[in-house]
């Protein structure tokens, strides 16, 4: 028995590792890239047999350690070598720490599990696509890695990532997976069963590819010839470790070296190369520039001058800055002539090795990670200009080393109208492992193709790159190698990409498909609640409606009706969507809300409770009981036109008719004789009058006391603004001012809030009478009854949401 359960058991782990190895290769080896298709097929498989939430739990995690340890292996070692732990602890603690790394790999497997118990493989895969984007979105990754990177060698391919980014990529690998997981699942079901999965997954791709080749032939067109051009040359001058230089040879001969050689190689540049601009690696002069902190630094930074000066071209160089708040790890633009035209600050330092969180930092910290930095994050994107000695611009976009593994970071810059992107890196730390650097490479090449910006891209010792508006890597220094890269830089002007006009969108759609599809989840639910059977009602709350007094309260609901609709309409053509004048309050005083209280106060007068007994059917009222005879009852007749409400006359032998509202005339009906005709409009209404929650629909509640709440904020922020308090109006003028101020604000609200639950209800009202057309009334109910729900959730925490993104916007 022992052996038969682990016979069963093995094909999970075999799973498991089989697509580890292929995210390595993929990661890996370039060439490899068709593999994304296939990458999770084996774990998919794994997935689909595990039946209980821990055991999909258990994968989950699996697969985090898994895949940080085939796709980040070379981080321990750059983590080991940088600390000076070594690359055994340092491979074990981020192996401790892969669910933290890779937090979207167990929230995929989670998500799809549960999507997957109640609905298809279409909707199941979707939603563990939306997953693992939304949590890269809210969870920051530290090296801002996704699969969609590793579809850089793809040229085609790569190209979507202008409509969606790198992550968008990621939404196509997972997809076209699961494609491939369900057809291999129903591969002995017939061709119909695994060819429509396979067909889909194969569609999706060639559109993504055909997008790509569309898009590559359009970034052919030639630059204008009057296009500004600037050549510029990246140093590469392959001094590493300087900290370990400077404990041989000092300080000053550290820094010494390091200018003496970048001096060398620029020169040969402008000799050799005609180089209009000089670019120089991050952090290359490793002290603070135009501050310094002895008298070499002061000749030292005379001397960066000089030379610029003397070579009469601008110069970018990887440097630091300090202010009274801290240091920062920088990149300086000098000019000829000219000295600072301006610095760019990075904006997003490594964690620990650059920078701790000031709720983090301290001196035990300090103590237990001594190699810990202490600089402080830049304040975001910045443009500034390349200039040539005879006056041609190009306006680009610095950034710095991690910088450019976020992609909002080059999208501002490119809306803040950037014409190229300088990437400035000090990969030193990728020197035993070259696989992280040339990983760096691809993810920050993506940042063109998203931004249609062209890049040049400088680090310390490798790998140095010339890359163009699509991705391509046009050429790139060697690894270790010192060199002179030259490229070119044009001055004009790229059309948004779709991701430069919508921001990094995936994630949030992402987070956005999970949010409709759980709400969608607990609308059905309860919808499906309100057809649960019960007992047949035989008591029924009614309002009595003699002729006279349902035109009176028909009447009044119109008023109010109309004087809501003269609001709305000046609001919309008038003075726009506020409160602008007591006038609109007077008149939402007097038109809506005193029509709508009287016509409360008759519908209460005329309240009663009807009775279905063996031999009679009964009317009571406050202080009245009315006993009918059941013989005496020719018929129930529903209201053809349910206003104000739905209801039914109850027709006497006589002729004398009792008219009365009621929430559901079909059940009194069915408790009168088994049923009663009712038209279409009589239906709808009686659907919405049976899905009312008196808790969360009564008028006071939603229009009375619900406004009080953002009223009180808003009143209270106008206080502190005009009076210095919140009671400064009190203070100043009484307390009848303040109470007159609160009131009108309170009135402002409550006319705010009705002509927004006016237009949701005016859009479900719309739905639900389409819907009477089409849908089996067992749907129109449960369509009813989620879509109240929605209006309650719109209403009482949408409002809220609103005003308070507004406050925090504004």
């Amino acid at each position: 028995m022992p052996a038969t359960n682990a016979s069963a058991r093995w094909p999970i782990p075999a799973s498991l590792l089989a697509t580890a190895a292929l995210v390595a290769a993929f990661a890996a080896i370039e060439a490899a890239w068709p593999l994304a298709a296939v990458l999770f097929v084996p774990w998919l498989w794994a997935l689909d047999r595990a039946r209980s939430w821990r055991g999909v739990a258990a994968q989950g995690l699996a697969m985090t350690v898994l895949f940080t340890a085939a796709v980040l292996w070379w981080f321990a070692i750059g983590i080991g070598q940088f600390t000076g732990v070594g690359t055994g602890l340092a491979a074990a603690a981020l192996l401790l720490a892969a669910p933290l790394l890779q937090p979207q790999i167990l929230v995929f497997a989670l998500v799809r599990h549960a999507v997957g118990r109640a609905h298809g493989p279409m909707l199941r895969a979707l939603a563990g696509a939306a997953a693992w984007v939304a949590t890269e979105a809210l969870w920051p990754k530290l090296l801002g890695d996704t699969l969609g990177h590793g579809l850089h060698p793809a040229d085609a391919l790569r190209q979507a990532a202008d409509l969606g980014g790198a992550t968008g990529l990621t939404v196509v690998v997972l997809l076209t997976n699961e494609a491939i997981a369900h057809a291999l699942a129903r591969r002995r079901d017939g061709l119909r069963a695994w060819g429509a999965p396979l067909a889909l997954g194969t569609l999706m791709l060639g559109a993504v590819a055909g997008y790509g080749a569309w898009r590559l032939e359009a970034l052919r067109t030639p630059p204008a010839p009057e296009t500004a051009v600037l050549r510029v040359a990246m140093v590469q001058a392959s001094l590493t470790d300087y900290e370990a230089r400077r404990r041989e040879q000092g300080a000053y001969a550290v820094v010494r070296e390091v200018l003496d050689t970048h001096f060398g190689l620029s020169a040969s540049a402008l000799r050799d190369h005609g180089a209009d601009v000089l670019l120089w690696s991050e952090t290359v002069y490793p002290t603070t520039f135009g501050q310094p902190r002895s008298e070499d630094g002061a000749a030292f930074d005379a001397e960066i001058q000089g030379f610029v000066d003397a070579m009469g071209v601008p110069l970018v160089f990887g440097t630091y800055e300090q202010d009274t708040l801290g240091e920062y790890n920088a990149a300086v633009f000098l000019e000829p002539g000219r000295g600072r035209l301006g610095s760019y600050r990075k904006t997003h330092p490594f964690p620990l090795t650059e920078h701790v969180p000031e709720w983090l930092d301290g001196p035990a910290l300090r103590s237990a990670l001594p190699w810990t930095g202490g600089w402080r994050a830049g304040d975001g994107a910045r443009v500034l200009p390349l200039r040539s000695g005879d006056g041609r611009e190009v306006n680009v976009l610095p950034l710095i080393c991690l910088d450019d593994v976020h992609p909002q970071l080059a999208i501002d810059g490119a809306r803040l109208g950037a014409q190229a992107i300088l990437g400035m890196s000090n990969d030193s730390w990728f020197t035993e492992a070259p696989l992280g650097a040339r990983l760096h490479l691809a993810v920050a090449a993506f940042r063109s193709v998203e931004t249609g910006l062209p890049q040049l891209r400088v680090t310390t010792n490798g790998f140095s790159a010339v890359i163009d508006e699509t991705g391509e890597v046009l050429v790139h220094t060697a690894m270790g190698q010192q060199a002179v890269l030259t490229g070119f830089l044009l001055a004009r002007d790229p059309k948004p990409t779709l991701m430069v006009r919508w921001g990094d969108w995936v994630g949030r759609a992402g987070l956005a498909f999970l949010f409709a599809l759980a709400l969608w989840r607990g609308l059905s639910a309860l919808g499906e609640r309100a057809l649960r059977p019960t007992a047949a009602p035989t008591v029924f709350a009614v309002v009595l409606m003699p002729p006279p007094l349902r035109v009176a309260v028909i009447a009044l609901r119109a008023v109010a009706l109309a004087g809501l609709v003269a609001l709305a309409y000046d609001m919309a053509t008038r003075i726009g969507w506020q409160v602008a004048s007591l006038a609109q309050l007077r008149g939402y005083g007097l038109f809506v809300v005193l029509p709508l209280l009287l016509a409360w106060g008759l519908r209460r007068w005329g309240r009663s409770e009807l009775r279905f007994e063996s031999a009679h059917v009964v009317i009571d009222r406050p202080r009245e009981r009315i006993e009918i005879p059941r013989g005496a009852i020719a018929a129930l007749q529903a209201w053809r036109l349910p206003l104000p409400s739905p209801g039914l006359d109850l027709v006497l032998g006589s002729g004398r008719r009792w008219s009365m509202a009621l929430a559901s005339p079909s059940a009194a009906g069915d408790a009168w004789r088994g049923g009663l005709a009712t038209g279409r409009l009589a239906a709808v209404a009686e659907q919405r009058a049976r899905a009312h929650r008196p808790r969360w629909d009564h008028a006071l509640l939603k229009f009375g006391l619900f406004p009080l709440l953002p009223a009180l904020i808003a009143f209270r922020l106008h206080q502190v603004i005009a009076f210095g308090g919140f009671f400064g109006e009190w203070l100043t003028y009484g307390p009848a001012a303040w109470f007159t101020g609160l009131a009108i604000w309170w009135a402002a609200w409550s006319l705010g809030l009705m002509l927004f639950a006016a237009a949701l209800r005016i859009a479900l009202e719309g739905i639900a009478f389409g819907a009477s057309w089409f849908a089996a009334p067992a749907r129109q109910t449960m369509l009813r009854e989620a879509g109240e729900w929605l209006l309650r959730g719109l209403y009482y925490v949408g409002a809220p949401t609103a005003l308070v993104w507004r406050l925090l916007a504004g």
